[in-house]
Order: structure tokens, then sequence, then C-alpha cells
């Protein structure tokens, strides 16, 4: 992290600091700042970005296009996107699909989660605990770590591929299962470069653990999937750290979006309690019995017990879901049998279905209607950043208030680096960071 304990403290009057982007982010936004004597009078985080208006794309269009389309919705976690549809349309249309289509889909998972986690450890996070503006100065100092963060990134967009028929917005997967399943021996292949990808996730765990960490924890109500045989990826039940325990279909009988003046990305809400949490921490800590065994001892040694609280220490959970989505991806290679048929045909009929699952970002839920022609009449999307913003909103409330004898500068790189600790997808939520501060 930048030195800052020279930095002068603020002089009186209006103080304003201007950041007109906000690197390491996906999309755009903007942090007002308003203080007076040392306090917080005022503090929104802004996203002034239009609304995408995928919901009414989808809207009759025939259910079997839905996975292309909301593979669009994100660039980096395509798969997230397609398989909470293909899940959710799956439920519609009462179809089960065989056991090597659902290992499959585990690994294409896998795949995703590598490529994802690595990108925000190494060149969207690792900079700001660096003192660095970017990758390229991390590579400066650490070129060996950079080119195996390169190399693990690499191995994820290649399972991706194998998987998907192609690294960004594959087309593959569908609603019954893949229009094309690979051969044993296409999987095989991807086993060396695993193994050694193991090794390299147990050391980017020790990297992160090294780093210097504020001291700030929040108490949280971390909401996940969780599964009782297995870490969850695309199936399970919808808990929390506070006894939620539900369904996916009964996720807006609890989970509520709310307006609010500041943003066009709404923010989420638990009925009668207020912010929550997605992602790596709530997942760890709801799930750490199902991490897989390299993965639990990692976290061990890296000094991880659950509760983890403090949200800047995720860069480290990151490190260690990268682990078990290796480890797991070896195990679905070497257990796989290919399945009777890639896919299952499935005939449209009406009905309604809701499914969650663990985008690298956290929780993301899709719920549709399906007409007797099978074209799409009502659609919802919840994305993991929406459902994070109000509480990325309070860590700054609370975490800004301890960088106010810091400078303009100081207190920018701070704030920012807290909202990197969310990975937030802005884009998806439906973009970030000018920093505005004011001082009366």
């Amino acid at each position: 992290m930048t030195p800052a304990d020279s930095a002068p403290a603020l002089r009186p009057g209006v103080n304003k600091i201007e950041v007109p982007v906000l690197a390491r982010v996906e999309g755009e936004g903007e942090l007002h700042i308003k203080t007076k004597s040392g306090k917080i009078l005022d503090l929104k985080l802004r996203i002034p970005e239009p609304p995408r208006l995928f919901e009414g794309f989808l809207r009759g269009r025939h259910f079997m296009e839905v996975p292309d389309i909301t593979a669009r919705i994100c660039g980096i976690c395509p798969i997230a996107y397609q398989m909470s549809s293909i899940h959710a349309l799956e439920r519609a249309l009462g179809v089960q699909v065989h056991p090597s289509v659902r290992a499959l889909r585990r690994l294409f998972y896998c795949g995703e989660w590598i490529e994802s986690h690595v990108l925000h450890i190494f060149f969207l996070h690792l900079p700001d605990f660096l003192g660095c503006q970017d990758a390229f100065e991390v590579a400066a100092k650490n070129a060996d770590a950079v080119r195996m963060a390169l190399r693990l990134k690499k191995l994820g967009n290649e399972i991706v591929r194998v998987m998907g028929g192609r690294e960004i917005h594959p087309v593959s997967a569908c609603v019954g299962g893949f229009w094309r399943a690979p051969r044993r021996e296409e999987l095989e292949a991807l086993v060396p470069e695993l193994e050694w990808a193991l090794d390299a996730s147990l050391q980017a765990v020790s990297l992160t653990a090294s780093l210097e960490f504020p001291d700030f924890e929040q108490d949280y109500e971390f909401v996940a999937l969780s599964h009782p045989e297995e870490y969850a990826l695309n199936e399970g039940r919808i808990v929390s750290s506070r006894g939620l325990d539900i369904d996916a279909a009964q996720f807006e009988e609890h989970s509520i979006e709310q307006h609010v003046k500041h943003s066009n990305a709404l923010h989420s809400v638990m009925r009668e309690r207020g912010s929550y949490m997605v992602g790596p921490l709530a997942r760890f800590n709801l799930n750490f019995a199902q991490l897989t065994g390299k993965a639990r001892q990692a976290a061990a040694q890296a000094g991880l017990v659950p509760p983890v609280r403090n949200p800047f220490r995720s860069i480290v959970v990151r490190a260690v879901e990268t682990v078990f989505a290796v480890e797991e991806a070896l195990r679905i290679i070497a257990a796989y049998e290919p399945p009777p048929a890639p896919r299952l045909e499935v005939r449209p009929a009406p009905g309604a279905g809701a499914a969650a699952t663990e985008a690298p970002r956290g929780l993301l839920y899709h719920r549709y209607a399906v007409d007797e022609n099978g074209l799409i009449t009502e659609a919802r999307i919840v994305p993991p950043t929406a459902q994070n913003l109000r509480r990325i909103e309070e860590d700054l409330w609370g975490y800004v208030p301890k960088l106010l004898s810091l400078d303009n500068d100081q207190i920018a790189w701070r704030a920012e680096m807290a909202v990197r600790n969310y990975d937030p997808c802005i884009s998806c939520a439906t973009h970030f960071l000018k920093l505005r501060r004011e001082d009366v």
C-alpha cells in the first residue's frame, strides 16, 4: 500500500478530489464525499451509466436464444450468465440433465473462476497493495508473479475454449446440455497444465497472504449458494449467515431491489434487514467445509479462519478459490465419462423457473417465464454487483472516516482500493469512479 504516514492534513474549507476515471474495475461511476470538521456529512457512490435493458431484449425471444444473449452481459464472466439462464429455463421446462453434463458444467465454471480470479488478484487489485498504478509496475517489482498470473489466466481461458468453443462469449452451452461434449482426450490434454497450476495457485495464496491489510472489519450478512456435498457453483440453496435458507424460487421474497436517486444501478437489500454481501468472502465463510483439501489447507496456512470480516482480505480468499477451482477441474477430468448424448431435446411448454449460480463475483439470479411456443414472456436478472452496491457504499461510510487526515490523493487511492475489494462489474449491474469531495 502506498505510504501515507507523512501525508498532510486537509486544509480547512472546501476541498475537492477528482478522479476522472477509476482504473482496474469494469465500468464507470463516481464517488461524492462531503465532510465537515473531520466528519462525513454525505457520501454517495454514483452510477450514472444508462441501463442496458437486457431483460427487455430477452422478452419475445425463443428460450434457446437466451444463453447466447445473456453471455453478452459480461465479457469476463459470460459462463455465469449462460449457466444461470440455462438452469432457470430447465427448471421452467422440467429438464433434468445427465450427471456427466452436470460435471461438465462445473468444469466450465472452474475455467471461468480461474481466469476471472487471477485477473482480479494480479492485475486489478494487487497493484493497490504494492503501491503500483498498474500491472506493468507490478511486473517491474515481481516479473515472475506476473508471468505466473498470465499463464494461469491462459489456462482458465483454455478450459473455457475447450468446453465452450471459444474463450469469450462461448457458444456450446445450451438448454438441455451442450451442443457438443468434449472428448476425453481433449480434457486429458489439460491435465499437465492444471497440475502446474495447482502449485502456482498455492503460490498465489502465499503471496497474497503476505500483503499488509488495513485494520477494517464490518458486521456483514453473507449470502451464497450452499450444497451439502460440494463447494457450490451452479446448484444449491441460498443461505446466509443470519439464518436464510431458501430455494432460488423464493429469492425475490427476501431480496428487494430499490431505486436510489444517485444511481442508475439498483441497490439490493434483504427484507427487514438491509444490505448484504455476496462473493468470495460470503462463499468462504458459509461453505468452508466443502472446499477441496488443498484449498482448506492453503486457507489455514494463510491464517484464514471463518468468519473473515475484513473485505481487504478477499484477495486471499480469491486465491484460495483458485486453488479449489484447479483441484475441482482435475477431479472432474479424472472421473469424466462422456454423456450418452451432449444434450436433451427440449420441447416448448408454458412454465416459469428461477435459478442462481455463483459467478466469480457472487450470487447471480435469473428468472424466466415461457409460453407454449417457447417464447420468453418475463425475464428478471439480479447480478452480484447490484446486490453488493449498497454494501460497498456502507463500507465506504465506515472506512473513509479513517482516512480524513490524509491528503486527497491518498483518500482517493484508498477509497478506490476499498471498492476493488468487491471486483465490481458495474456494467453488469447497470460504471465507476469519479471522486468528488467537498469540505464545508
